[in-house]
C-alpha cells in the first residue's frame, strides 16, 4: 500500500480539519493509500520531523491549511529536494492557491476529486530565497493582514483585511518604489503592489491575465495618487470587472524583476511575513508538481 504524508494545520481558518481526520483516512484507504499524518507545530527545525522520512514509498503529500500553510510546506520540501506531487485541502482564510487549482471547499468531495485528479506542473515565485505559491505583496493590505489577530481572520475572513485596509487609507503613507523587470520598469508612488503567480488575493481576482503555468509573473502597482481614486480602484476589483485595469494601476508581465524601496517596508508572501528590500523576484517555471482535482471522482487511481 502506497503512503501519503498528510500535513495539516489544526489552527488554520474556519474549518476544523481534525473533525475530518477519520473520513479522510477512510477515503484514502478505500483507494489503496495509507495516510501518514503530521500535525504542524511551526516550531524551529520542524522540517526533519515533517519530511525527514519521505522516500519512494510515498505517492504524494496532502496539505490541509491556507496559503501560508502551503507556502510553509512547499519551502520545506524545496530545502529537502522533495519532488513529490502536492494536493491541497482548503481550510484556510482565503485559500487562493486551492481555488486556483479548482479544489472544492467540501473536504470529503475534495479528497475524492484529488484521488481522481491529474498530476501537473505549475510555476512558483521566488522572492530572494523564499518561494511563494500565490502572491508577493507590500503596502496597505500587507500591513493590515499582519496586524489582524488570527481570531478576527478566522471569524471574518477576507472582510477583516478589506475593511481594515479601508479604515487605514486616510493615514496611510505611500511608498516610493523602483521596479526593474525584463519587460519594463516603474518608479513612483504606490500604496500597494502585488506580484502574482496565481490570480487572486483574498479571493478577489486581481490578476486577470495571470496563468500559473506560463513562466510569467503578473505585477500590479496601485499608485494611490489620491484617496478617492484609490477607493474607486479597490471597488473596481471588488466588482470583479473582467480583464481590465482602471487608471492608477501599473501592470506588466515578466519572468524576473527587482524591487527597491526608499523605506524599510514590510513585505508579505502568501499571507506570511516576507523578505526585506531590495527583493529580487523570479518565476520558477514548472517548479512544483500538484494534483489538479478531477471534475468528477471516477477516474483511475493516481
Amino acid at each position: 500500500m502506497e503512503k501519503v504524508r498528510f500535513i495539516y494545520n489544526a489552527k488554520s481558518g474556519e474549518t476544523v480539519i481534525t473533525e475530518y481526520l477519520d473520513e479522510i483516512i477512510s477515503i484514502y484507504q478505500n483507494k489503496g493509500f495509507s495516510i501518514v499524518p503530521y500535525r504542524l507545530t511551526f516550531a524551529d527545525e520542524e522540517e526533519e520531523d515533517m519530511l525527514g522520512d519521505i522516500d519512494t514509498s510515498y505517492n504524494h503529500i496532502l496539505i490541509a491549511g491556507g496559503d501560508g500553510t502551503v507556502n510553509y510546506v512547499v519551502n520545506a520540501m524545496k530545502s529537502y529536494n522533495i519532488d513529490l506531487p502536492v494536493a491541497v485541502l482548503p481550510v484556510g482564510t482565503a485559500n487562493d492557491f486551492a481555488t486556483m487549482l479548482g479544489v472544492p471547499a467540501d473536504i470529503p468531495k475534495a479528497c475524492r476529486r484529488i484521488l481522481a485528479g491529474d498530476v501537473v506542473n505549475v510555476d512558483l515565485g521566488l522572492a530572494n530565497e523564499e518561494y511563494f505559491v500565490n502572491v508577493f505583496s507590500c503596502g496597505l493590505f500587507t500591513e493590515v493582514s499582519q496586524k489582524t489577530p488570527t481570531i478576527l481572520k478566522n471569524n471574518f475572513g477576507k472582510l477583516a483585511y478589506y475593511f481594515g485596509g479601508l479604515g487605514e487609507l486616510p493615514s496611510f503613507r505611500k511608498m516610493h518604489i523602483t521596479l526593474e523587470s525584463d519587460n519594463g520598469n516603474y518608479e513612483g508612488s504606490s500604496i500597494i503592489f502585488f506580484v502574482f503567480n496565481g490570480q487572486t488575493a483574498g479571493q478577489l481576482r486581481l490578476a486577470h491575465t495571470s496563468k500559473i503555468d506560463d513562466g510569467l509573473l503578473d505585477v500590479l502597482v496601485i499608485k494611490g495618487d489620491n484617496p478617492l481614486d484609490t477607493l474607486r480602484t479597490i471597488f473596481h476589483f471588488i466588482k470583479r470587472t473582467p480583464k481590465s485595469y482602471p487608471a492608477g494601476i501599473y501592470h506588466t508581465q515578466c519572468s524576473e524583476l527587482t524591487v527597491y524601496s526608499y523605506n524599510d517596508e514590510h513585505t508579505d508572501i502568501d499571507g506570511e511575513p516576507g523578505p526585506r528590500f531590495p527583493v529580487r523576484i523570479s518565476c520558477a517555471k514548472g517548479a512544483l508538481k500538484v494534483i489538479k482535482p478531477s471534475i468528477h471522482h471516477t477516474k483511475k487511481r493516481l
